[in-house]
């Protein structure tokens, strides 16, 4: 048996690598949702090669992605048109984040690199009253629940690349190559300590490795998760 299962995982690691495709831009449209259709300045914390900072752009006057890997920073740099609205800077977040108020803060599969209680006391530091910060995020996992819905996504996993690169082999995308490490914080250790930070904070489990939470300032969540 185990000697099945180690082949089935060889076989589903060559499909995902002909058919990749990104689990942290497939969750753009959910953080546009959950954004006002219009502010003035927004923040894109771990902003890779840019594609979410530039989507904020189709929303805000001005948008500032900040990352700590100057090769992807040039990078965001060269894909982002001469025209937009949007900023791209080395930092170290949190102590680099350039000073706000933000009306938008997003941060994804950025904040289990750094370290987990401040990075949100900066966030919200930085955000205007009444803005909004948007989080997707992993975690270790630890429970139950969590594994079941780990294996939940192994095989959607390899459908949703399927059906996203329509069948045929692809390349990794650009917003693939930014350095990443496997998440050190329990689910529950996240909750607690977001909601510390972040009164009235409300984090979910989702599918493919990654949980999310909104925060508006002055109000806690709000409106749909």
């Amino acid at each position: 048996m185990k000697n099945l299962l180690h082949r089935v995982f060889q076989v589903l690691d060559r499909f995902n690598a002909a058919h990749p495709w990104d689990h942290n831009t497939h969750y753009h449209p959910w953080i546009l949702r959950r954004l006002p259709g219009r502010c003035d300045r927004a923040l894109d914390v771990g902003s890779g090669s840019g594609e979410l900072a530039r989507l904020l752009a189709t929303r805000a006057k001005a948008v500032h992605g900040i990352d700590s890997d100057p090769d992807i920073v040039s990078r965001a740099r060269e894909l982002t048109a001469q025209a937009a609205p949007v900023t791209f800077t080395v930092a170290d977040a949190p102590a680099g984040i350039p000073p706000g108020p933000y009306d938008v803060i997003t941060c994804v599969a950025t904040v289990h690199h750094l370290p987990f209680t401040d990075a949100l006391t900066h966030f919200r530091e930085h955000l205007a009253p009444g803005g909004t910060l948007v989080v997707v995020g992993l975690s270790r996992e630890t429970t139950l629940g969590d594994h079941l819905l780990s294996c939940a996504s192994i095989p959607l996993n390899a459908a949703m690349g399927w059906i996203k690169n329509k069948g045929r082999r692809a390349p990794r995308p650009d917003s693939m190559t930014a350095r990443t490490r496997a998440a050190e914080m329990s689910f529950s250790d996240i909750v607690r300590e977001a909601r510390q930070v972040l009164p009235g904070v409300r984090l979910r489990r989702r599918l493919f490795w990654r949980y999310t939470f909104v925060w508006r300032d002055g109000s806690g969540e709000r409106g749909p998760r």
